[in-house]
């Protein structure tokens, strides 16, 4: 049986190659790499035939050469994923639905993170070009132009010549949280808007200015925190609803999160100065990451799937690249709501600073 070896750290490990899993089962290099690679020229090799095959290459611990392939048929199987922050909870879980489906098909993926960046943005952009990635996946990012390979965009907002984008149903989203804390008996209610950088600030703010006319829930700018700075941690929420707390003019009861990470920020600022969490303020977030179930209380949220987003995407690329699938402008996600323990009845009562506005006036 032919195999090659190669040394590394001092140890000779032993190659085993494509013709040594062909003399293994009596059948041509030709018909295993056909097997191996699941190409078209598969379909015509019996059922029973490929099972050899792909127990041979198990039994041997075959590994494919993925350099010599690459050069072989000009394919290099790697996507380019661009996100902004590979530290955001919102971002990791994507990715890891990117990771699992790309891994199942034999594929690759560099990632880069731009930290809001444009000059990044655009350098990294043509980096993984220059790299040879077969396709595109961007997350939370507003890509500037078209792409001259198949490009998927997760929360991209902006319509593309060529990029498919998938978007959460916002409308939706804002419905399901906003008749939940209408049914508590909410109707001063505290909204967070999302920074500028998010690519879905302006559509979930629209959204849910929309669903609370419906509703006849104001949308006081006195009730109205705006949000700057790195959304992936609740570290901005914190003092900016803390400032909040004391500079409003009126009441509230229930305060709607731009995401959940500001949602646990919040949380934090309520509970030091006093305020239980749900009995004084009820709150729900956005995203439903791995720590809203943990947090203290556990958190109420809308729930993006973001590991099927990412599975999607995935999808969506290689069937372009695979398939050559027309693209298709928009997949639209459906959110779900959990009720947890951060939400209750409303209850007007008497916040922090309310007796210094009132002396005020």
């Amino acid at each position: 049986m032919e195999s090659r070896g190669k040394n590394q750290g001092g140890r000779k490990i032993r190659v085993i190659t494509l013709k040594a899993v062909a003399e293994h089962v009596g059948l041509t290099p030709g018909t295993v790499s056909a097997v191996l690679n699941n190409s078209a020229a598969a379909r015509s090799v019996p059922e029973r035939t490929k099972k050899r095959v792909l127990a041979a290459a198990r039994e041997l611990n075959y590994r494919p050469n993925y350099l010599a392939r690459s050069l072989r048929v000009q394919r290099t199987y790697t996507i380019g994923v661009i996100t902004r922050d590979l530290g955001d909870a919102y971002a990791a879980i994507i990715i890891s639905g990117i990771e699992r489906y790309l891994r199942q098909h034999s594929f690759f993926f560099l990632t880069v993170a731009h930290h809001n960046d444009k000059k990044l943005l655009d350098s990294y952009s043509h980096i993984l070009l220059q790299r040879g990635v077969e396709g595109l996946i961007s997350v939370d990012t507003l890509l500037g132009e078209s792409m001259s390979l198949p490009t998927i965009a997760i929360a991209g907002h902006r319509p593309l010549e060529g990029v498919t984008n998938i978007l959460l149903d916002h409308r939706r989203a804002a419905q399901l949280a906003l008749q939940h804390l209408y049914e508590l008996g909410h109707r001063e209610i505290a909204f967070m808007k999302g920074p500028h950088y998010s690519s879905d600030s302006t559509d979930r703010w629209k959204a849910i200015l929309h669903v609370a006319q419906e509703l006849g829930i104001a949308v006081r700018p006195e009730l109205t925190i705006h949000l700057e700075g790195d959304l992936s941690t609740p570290e901005v929420a914190y003092p900016a609803t803390k400032a909040f707390l004391c500079n409003r003019k009126m009441p509230f009861s229930a305060l709607f999160a731009f995401n959940d990470n500001s949602a646990l920020g919040a949380i934090s600022a309520f509970q030091e100065a006093g305020l239980h969490v749900p009995n004084a303020i009820s709150v729900v977030g956005f995203d439903d990451i791995k720590m809203a179930p943990y947090s203290n209380p556990p958190l109420t949220t809308v729930r993006q799937p973001l590991l099927k987003m990412g599975e999607i995407a995935a999808r969506s690329v290689l069937n372009q690249i695979k398939n050559n699938e027309d693209y298709v402008a928009e997949i639209l996600i459906e959110p779900e709501f959990v009720v947890r323990k951060s939400t209750g009845k409303a209850s007007m009562q008497l916040l922090p600073c309310d007796k210094e506005v009132q002396n005020a006036n």
